[in-house]
């Protein structure tokens, strides 16, 4: 019954540890050829690939692993769809409903653990109720702001024999759309503007979406810049676009939303991230008017009073702006935009110069003049992300899949799910040295189920990220910040990758072509200067400036 709810909800793949708590639904997925269970080699993987396939589908991300340890190793990947507003459905084996407060073997409570980082977590003790829970799982995962579902599966639950006449149909997600007074709220608001700014980022957009952006913004002339790991809302061709307002941010961007007098944020969360800590605008009133357009009520107001706010999908409420008569005369912002598009441009114009032999400014350089416009690139976190924010050029929908939780060891895994969902398309893993490592094993898994993956791994011997806030804070003295690596070459080729080792700038563009032109995974190691904190300032230098 599982296998058949699974089918009827549009689900093709599965990631997952097996356990012996969900053998029966195993079973079932024999006799089910339209799903493909994806075997990981760790339940955080296999929650990192979910999200990944969530994110790239608008679809729930489906996860099956087992009771225990099993759902606490997955529970990172329920973190990063929580923050990420990412559809996921993780269905947990439990012990028998006989054994329960017994502290069986490996027992746990699995509201008490996921309850605060879901939509909602539930457990389906009684067989007949798969069809009502299960698809409710689908339309709670995936209405007004996305997220998380976990549901715990009973072992011997799951072998009960229960009848059903008729499945649930496939849900349709529900999300609300701007009313008409709402609309000409916002033109009035819009009109009477000196310096606006659009914040565009978040879920529920889809390609339609992000052509609706494109043409609102080009029609009112409006500077839009994206959230925090949200670049692939709009072309970083458009005229358009200003930068991505995340870490590491331009400051002449930074500057802009402070001086804006009225934001308009399309499905960004104003979070941590993409406020710069809460220092862009004050708390809880700020200077500039803003007006909130998000997915779920809830969110609007949490942190920031706004002038007007509205709950809609990205999808209702693009089309819906869209409809707006344009200015009929030049906007009184047009050298505002025109100015803050520059900044941009000289902002991500690659550094000619670093600390060592390996620029990764030219490295991204090449990838924006090499790769196709589909082309996916994922990643989790560390320092070596700021290059990829700040210099590759996302032209298309989906080609920018990372955490904004930032969270580690999520890009190998982001991109097999990636490659494994568009087989046609370059999947491209960026990592550091200590990013990889949390994940690396699952370059078997790519192998195994036939994923195309090329990891730039960027290895400077350290937690860069960490060294930087602790070079910050404790100059000179360094704890717990560096590793020591293995070979990356030599564990690459003994998982049957094709690999290369770059340690000058001009090695690059060959190997990765070469490498691109093969059809064949591979890891790249790029071998980067420890100096090389950010494209803005080196480790030592950030030192002295502490001291």
């Amino acid at each position: 019954m599982i296998a058949n709810v699974l089918v009827q909800q549009g689900v093709d793949r599965i990631f997952g540890v097996p356990g012996e708590s969900f053998l029966a639904v195993l079973d079932a997925l024999v006799d089910t050829p339209e799903i493909e269970f994806v075997a990981t080699k760790h339940e955080g993987a296999a929650s990192f690939m979910a999200d990944a396939d969530g994110k790239l589908t608008g679809r729930p991300g489906i996860v099956l692993v087992t009771r225990g340890p099993g759902a606490s190793n997955a529970y990172a990947g329920v973190h990063v769809a929580y923050q990420d507003s990412t559809p996921l459905i993780m269905m947990v084996g439990l012990i028998s409903r006989d054994d329960e407060e017994r502290e069986a073997f490996q027992e746990f409570d699995l509201k008490a653990i996921f309850g605060t980082q879901t939509k909602w977590t539930a457990v389906i003790d009684n067989a007949a109720r798969i069809p009502e829970l299960l698809t409710r799982a689908f339309q709670v995962a995936t209405s007004g702001r996305p997220g998380p579902v976990v549901l715990g599966l009973p072992e011997d639950m799951l072998r009960d024999i229960v009848d059903v006449d008729q499945l649930p149909a496939r849900v349709t997600p529900v999300q609300a759309a701007p009313a008409a007074a709402q609309l000409e709220k916002i033109k009035d608001l819009l009109t009477t503007a000196k310096s606006p700014l659009i914040i565009a980022g978040g879920e529920t957009w889809d390609e339609q979406a992000c052509s609706d952006l494109a043409e609102f913004s080009e029609a009112w002339n409006l500077p839009v810049t994206c959230s925090f790991r949200s670049q692939d809302r709009m072309s970083a061709l458009h005229s358009s676009y200003i930068g991505d307002a995340g870490l590491g941010i331009n400051p002449a961007l930074a500057k802009r939303i402070r001086e804006a007098d009225l934001l308009l944020v399309l499905g960004a969360r104003l979070g941590d991230c993409t406020t710069s800590g809460y220092t862009l605008l004050d708390v809880p009133v700020p200077k500039q008017k803003i007006i909130h357009i998000h997915p779920d009520a809830d969110e609007i107001g949490r942190v920031y009073a706004p002038a007007l706010g509205i709950c809609g999908g990205m999808k209702n409420m693009l089309s819906a702006l869209t409809t707006l008569d344009a200015p009929t005369r030049k906007p009184v912002w047009s050298d505002w935009t025109q100015a803050a598009r520059s900044d941009y441009l000289s902002w991500s114009t690659p550094n000619p110069t670093s600390h060592g032999p390996v620029n990764l400014a030219a490295v991204i350089k090449h990838l924006n003049e090499n790769l196709p416009e589909n082309a996916i690139l994922t990643n989790g976190a560390g320092n070596y992300t700021v290059w990829v924010h700040r210099f590759y050029q996302h032209r298309r929908f989906r080609t920018q899949v990372a955490p904004t939780s930032g969270t580690m060891g999520y890009g190998l895994p982001a991109a097999i799910a990636a490659s494994l969902r568009h087989p046609d398309r370059l999947s491209i893993c960026f990592a550091g040295d200590g990013c990889f490592q949390m994940t690396l094993q699952e370059l078997a898994t790519a192998q195994q189920f036939g994923a195309r993956v090329i990891v730039i791994l960027c290895n400077n011997g350290m937690y860069g990220t960490i060294r930087m806030h602790q070079e910050k804070n404790y100059p000179g003295r360094v704890s717990g910040t560096d590793i020591v690596n293995p070979d990356f070459v030599k564990l690459a080729e003994a998982y049957g990758l094709a690999t290369a080792r770059v340690e000058s700038t001009d090695q690059f563009g060959p190997a990765f072509d070469a490498i691109a032109a093969s059809g064949k995974s591979a890891v790249i190691e790029v071998i980067t200067d420890p100096e090389d904190l950010t494209p803005k300032f080196s480790l030592s230098e950030l030192r002295a400036s502490a001291q």
